[in-house]
């Protein structure tokens, strides 16, 4: 099956060429494949069980550990 979508925009062409370019696929390719994901017509549906999307995913950093290990030091004065 063959189509023909005209008023492509400038920037969905731009990632769409950027994507293809990246993994070495052809256009064709990297269409069918953001058409099934929007679709959710691919083998499976994406099951999504994190925020990362939304709030970013974790990257390791000293000084927050650091931080948080401070905040698990016990006050002793506070405690008696």
């Amino acid at each position: 099956m063959q189509y023909t979508i005209r008023g492509i925009p400038s920037r969905f062409d731009v990632v769409v060429r950027h994507e293809a370019a990246v993994s070495h696929q052809s256009l064709n390719a990297v269409l069918i494949k953001a058409l099934e994901r929007g679709l959710n017509l691919g083998p499976e549906p994406t099951r999504y069980d994190d925020l990362a999307d939304l709030a970013g995913s974790w990257v390791h950093d000293p000084e927050f550990d650091k931080a948080m290990a401070d905040m698990d030091k016990v006050d002793e004065a506070l405690w008696k």
